[in-house]
């Protein structure tokens, strides 16, 4: 069969078009407001960036990825959001409200378009304090006083953030050195690691877990010091769909040198190319069959 020329033209277009897109950056928004605890690894100090920022912006220029740095969640709108593939979140309290850091905060619709920008195809990945974001039954930003309602599962009644998120924090004990199992290696940026490795980190005790959720890693509290892991075995890392997007989450990063790490960063790109769609692997559900007691809390310490 002898080809037209403009036919020939016009898969040569397409052809390129395909690869222009493929090749273009993928672009990130790192949003990190705190309108509860303001965590060091994200506070500005005199202008400048902070030092995840100072970390992201290198790990972007190594891995073709456009990082937007923002703490102002008024500018929450479908419009604004649809300009970025993947949305990262180190935030905490409830960002309807200025809280702890002063910047301005959602509004409840730009919260509707963010749960509705990933449930259309956006990505999220969310890092240690985005769990303590939205908490279910309280809201007015600042920090939280009272804990006690935390030691409690809400189920389908949780915030539509926490849902989607697909667990919240509860509280944390001491920073320690712990162990974590690896669950899932084949997961991008989890190949390199062993079964299990051992860090020292502000380890976050969780709940809400979404039945649906592909564990990734697995925080092992046998032995560890505090209240907050007196429970079972129970996920720190996991990978889900969210409608039509991609969900990823890591408690790690409350200290800088975690930051520092060449494992947590391996993590975060890897979270992230997943969550835009550059990277793809099965995320079949696991939570049951790598995580039995998951929905055992820690007992209630009101001493704290």
């Amino acid at each position: 069969m002898k080809l037209r020329p403009t036919w020939i033209a016009t898969c040569l277009l397409w052809f390129g078009a395909a690869l222009t897109v493929h090749a273009a950056p993928l672009r990130v928004l790192y949003f990190s407001k705190s309108s509860a605890f303001e965590h060091t690894a994200v506070k500005w100090e005199n202008g400048q960036p902070s030092y995840s920022e100072r970390v992201l912006e290198r790990l972007g220029k190594e891995h073709d990825i456009a990082f937007t740095f923002s703490k102002d969640g008024s500018l929450f709108t479908p419009e604004y959001l649809a300009s970025f593939d993947v949305f990262l979140f180190y935030t905490s309290g409830d960002l309807l409200s200025a809280g702890t850091d002063g910047h301005p905060p959602m509004t409840p619709a730009g919260k509707q378009a963010l749960l509705d920008a990933v449930a259309n195809g956006k990505g999220f990945v969310g890092v240690h304090s985005c769990s303590d974001t939205f908490h279910t039954a309280e809201s007015g930003g600042g920090i939280v006083r009272e804990r006690t309602p935390r030691f409690k599962n809400y189920g389908d009644a949780a915030d539509p953030f926490i849902r989607m998120l697909g667990g919240e924090f509860i509280r944390h004990g001491p920073q320690q050195r712990a162990s974590v199992r690896v669950i899932s290696p084949g997961f991008p940026g989890l190949s390199e690691l062993h079964r299990e490795f051992a860090t020292h980190e502000e380890w976050y005790s969780l709940k809400e877990f979404a039945a649906d959720m592909h564990v990734l890693l697995l925080l092992e509290t046998n032995g560890m010091s505090g209240s907050d892991y007196k429970r079972p075995p129970f996920p720190i890392a996991w990978a889900r769909a969210h409608g039509k997007g991609r969900v990823a989450y890591n408690a790690m990063g409350h200290r800088e040198d975690v930051w520092d790490s060449a494992t947590y960063q391996a993590m975060l790109v890897g979270a992230i190319k997943w969550a835009g769609k550059i990277e793809n692997v099965a995320i079949a559900p696991n939570l049951e069959a790598t995580a039995l007691g998951h929905a055992t809390l820690p007992p209630v310490d009101e001493s704290k």
